[in-house]
């Protein structure tokens, strides 16, 4: 599974009850859907969910755009640490190659 998965779906999921809960609105009893005050009042209640919803997409936004900087600064991090790790590592082949070429000529001295 991918690194950046867990933390993403640990900032979403706690928000997804709520998001689901304010799209469904609760409407008012169908028998009053006949005249026009229960039609204004399911557009009322349909106006206040999707104003709901608006705001709590925009706090998941946030927080995926935070998740991703996040992501994009760890990832800057480990591409450094790795960079650093293949330099050392050919900075050490190096030597073991100049020791090793240090140690035959001392053989060959003997």
């Amino acid at each position: 599974m991918a690194s950046w998965l867990i933390p993403t779906l640990k900032a979403v999921l706690p928000h997804v009850a709520s998001i689901v809960s304010n799209a469904l609105p609760v409407f008012t009893r169908r028998k009053i859907a006949s005249d026009a005050d229960g039609v204004q009042q399911q557009i009322a209640e349909l106006q206040g969910a999707v104003a709901q919803s608006a705001g709590h997409i925009q706090e998941l936004a946030a927080q995926l755009q935070s998740t991703l900087a996040a992501l994009e600064q760890a990832a800057l991090q480990a591409e450094a640490r790795l960079r650093r790790a293949v330099v050392l590592s050919a900075v050490a082949c190096g030597l073991s190659v100049v020791a090793l070429f240090v140690a035959l000529i001392a053989l060959s001295l003997r």
